[in-house]
């Protein structure tokens, strides 16, 4: 099951990337970009979902403008060396809060704005840090339940989204190890270079303290028939599972495994089926969106 594009979807990711295009070249250039990714609609299944061509459209930005296939880069390392340098002060405020668990949902989530493609041109370091101030008064309706799961849980498996998120990621899942020492933890990346989302150059630059597997391929969400043995198993052998960002969402939503959503509000289609305004942190569980 995935979550797949209708009219809003086309139109937001035809726009989005058309921007992208414009700026890089000439009208000619973008004109003939424009019907490449006119005939890439055409050519998916009608039950597409958007992170599923996002592979095929950054190949076309390579084959038009010869963008290199990790067209992120930059962003990625400077999203990384982001959460480094406030890492011990996001440990910090995570350990010393009432309830550690809930600071680091909370602060996972927000790392969630490290999102340099859904977020074209509206990420700010200097506004995350601002975020920051605020973080641990997000509300998170479904916490209670999310914490009640999490008492049973033994095997924890975490979808992970953005670069520089990643580490957020990081400072949750230590305080769900020093509430649950039983548990055990496996992280999942991408397979390959995937918009701005991590991998395992990305897990070791953050330190990720965990077991990391990659998914086996470069769709900046977790499309199921495309997984990787392991990753695969790691799901069906999951107690819980915690899926950060859209992409996880649009992919995974109506799986039916016991999934966990966090991620922030980015796009129309989220905040209609939601109801809630962009950057609306959420926690929700598989079966009730």
């Amino acid at each position: 099951m995935s979550l797949g594009m209708d009219a809003t979807c086309y139109l937001c990711h035809f726009n989005r990337n058309m921007q992208t295009a414009q700026a890089l070249g000439d009208e000619a250039t973008a004109t003939a970009f424009a019907r490449a990714l006119m005939a890439l609609y055409l050519s998916m299944p009608e039950d597409a979902s958007s992170p599923t061509v996002a592979p095929a459209t950054n190949e076309l930005f390579q084959k038009f403008y010869g963008l290199e296939p990790d067209r992120f880069r930059r962003e990625k390392e400077a999203s990384n060396a982001f959460v480094l340098e406030r890492l011990e002060r996001l440990l910090a405020l995570a350990e010393s809060a009432p309830d550690p668990v809930l600071a680091g949902a909370q602060l996972a989530i927000l790392g969630n704005y490290l999102d340099f493609s859904a977020l074209q041109g509206e990420v700010s370091f200097e506004k995350l840090d601002q975020m920051l101030t605020q973080a641990l008064h997000m509300d998170l309706p479904a916490y209670p339940r999310f914490r009640k799961e999490l008492e049973t849980c033994r095997r924890l498996v975490y979808l992970t989204d953005n670069a520089g998120e990643i580490g957020f990621d990081r400072v949750f899942a230590r305080q769900l190890r020093q509430a649950f020492p039983a548990m055990q933890i496996v992280f999942i990346v991408r397979g390959g270079f995937a918009q701005n989302d991590a991998t395992r150059a990305d897990a070791r630059q953050v330190g990720l303290e965990f077991p990391v597997l990659d998914n086996g391929n470069r769709v900046p969400g977790t499309e199921l028939s495309l997984l990787s043995k392991e990753a695969r198993q790691a799901l069906d052998q999951a107690d819980m599972i915690v899926a950060k960002g859209q992409g996880n969402a649009e992919t995974l939503l109506g799986c039916g495994y016991p999934i966990w959503y966090a991620f922030l509000i980015k796009c129309p289609r989220f905040i209609a089926r939601f109801g809630r305004p962009k950057l609306t942190p959420m926690l929700v569980r598989e079966g009730d969106v």
